[in-house]
């Protein structure tokens, strides 16, 4: 928004020429979010509280310690990101961009669906929200709305078409499948993510890490100087998605000042479905779903985790792992939580440099 005030002016008044750049916007983006979450925090906190007598239920087959050190701990503070996400990047970004309304469109969309499963499953005083077909029903037809619009959005064989990192003139043509594949990438990360929120500060730490690469990504992929140099498909329009990105990391960091252990506040579903939702929706818009693959590996790792573990269970009665996913493994082997939460940051950290390495690898 204030973007579209101040471009008219820019040409009269030399101050409102920073609004023109990308990287200014960005980083406006990323500090409006932190305040806005450090703002409004502390009071959705306590809301949250007196309305949730409770807190979020407990797995009574998680960890034991989870029963006792977790209990009463109020979750849905994933609407905190998404405030602070929303009202940031409506701020900053270039509202005429359809690419921003897309990824907008399927990170409330997701929002709104991880909200009905925390109030399904506060009210209902157990941890079994909406049911399993219903949120997967719900996030492929939200899924697939953004993946035709971003689709129609993209020009030429890209808008179809799946790039492969370092192959720089690889393009594999997907035609009409494309949309279907592209929703499928956003309904994966959106469960991936959610499926690592289990331990304080373990999901938002890696998902702030992905969208600081995306945002890098997207102001190179928007930029056909530097796309160019690099050799990436420039994609015109993708660099408003920087702002979108950053704003996002700024309104993860503002959370995990709440999220920090021991939490005051867990996301929840209405968190944790959203972030991984927005990765996915940009990773599709810049083109870059492998590198998603690549730079989230932590949450496919866990993922595969759980996949493996109920295969494997269905077949033989044992398990692979002590429990599933992957962090509560190393829980039940008896690792502190903080050295858990910690080595998969590293993790993380690593698996971005690696998808970093691929933008110039060709």
């Amino acid at each position: 928004m204030l973007f579209n005030l101040a471009r008219p002016l820019a040409d009269e008044f030399i101050l409102f020429n920073l609004f023109r750049y990308l990287t200014f916007r960005s980083g406006a983006a990323c500090l409006t979010a932190l305040v806005v979450s450090f703002v409004l925090g502390g009071p959705l906190i306590r809301r949250l509280k007196r309305l949730q007598r409770h807190g979020q239920p407990i797995r009574l087959d998680g960890p034991e310690r989870h029963l006792l050190e977790k209990k009463g701990t109020p979750t849905m503070g994933g609407v905190l990101i998404l405030l602070a996400l929303v009202i940031s990047t409506l701020l900053w970004a270039d509202l005429r961009n359809g690419y921003v309304w897309a990824v907008l469109f399927l990170t409330l969309g997701y929002g709104a669906l991880g909200f009905a499963d925390d109030y399904l499953k506060l009210t209902g005083g157990s941890v079994h929200g909406l049911s399993g077909r219903r949120k997967l029903l719900g996030q492929a037809v939200l899924g697939l709305i953004a993946a035709i619009w971003i689709s129609w959005l993209t020009r030429g064989p890209l808008a179809t078409g799946l790039t492969v990192p370092v192959f720089k003139e690889v393009l594999i043509p997907f035609g009409y499948a494309f949309p279907i594949f592209s929703m499928l990438v956003m309904l994966g990360s959106s469960n991936a993510v959610n499926l690592t929120d289990g331990l304080d500060g373990l999901a938002i730490v890696p998902t702030i890490i992905v969208a600081f690469v995306f945002a890098l990504i997207a102001y190179l992929v928007g930029n056909r100087v530097f796309a160019d140099y690099l050799q990436l498909n420039p994609i015109p329009g993708t660099g408003e998605l920087g702002v979108f990105c950053a704003a996002l990391v700024g309104a993860g960091l503002g959370f995990l000042w709440f999220n920090a252990p021991p939490a005051a506040v867990f996301m929840g579903d209405t968190g944790s479905l959203a972030l991984g939702g927005a990765l996915g929706a940009v990773a599709v818009a810049v083109k870059h779903e492998i590198v998603l693959g690549i730079v989230g590996g932590l949450f496919v790792v866990e993922t595969v985790s759980v996949i493996v573990q109920v295969f494997w269970f269905k077949r033989t009665g044992r398990r692979v792992f002590l429990m599933a996913p992957l962090h509560h493994h190393f829980e039940k082997k008896g690792w502190a939580e903080p050295t858990i939460v910690i080595r998969f940051w590293i993790i993380s950290m690593i698996l971005a440099i690696v998808g970093l390495a691929t933008l110039k690898i060709r």
